[in-house]
């Protein structure tokens, strides 16, 4: 089986985590719109086989993240962020 990790945010880290990204605009509004596709999107991987595992996102770790390699805030420099911990 394979095993992957989905970013998850603390609803009361939500409002912060807004302010720090780029890509404002491609996020849910509300943590409950966006924890509703998180719970989804989990459930989708693992009907298929995969072994989720939820990463707490640290909200100012990724901000230190994106900034000590000069990259936007984004869903790609997210992705890296979880892949590399």
């Amino acid at each position: 089986m394979k095993q992957v990790k989905l970013a998850y945010y603390m609803k009361k880290d939500w409002n912060r985590f807004l302010e720090s990204i780029d890509d404002r605009d491609s996020m849910f509004d509300s943590w409950k719109e966006w924890h509703k596709a998180y719970q989804k999107t989990k459930k989708g991987l693992t009907e298929k086989g995969f072994i989720v595992t939820d990463f707490v996102m640290d909200v100012d770790e990724l901000i230190n993240y994106c900034k000590i390699r000069g990259i936007k805030n984004d869903g790609k420099a997210r992705s890296g962020f979880v892949i590399k911990k």
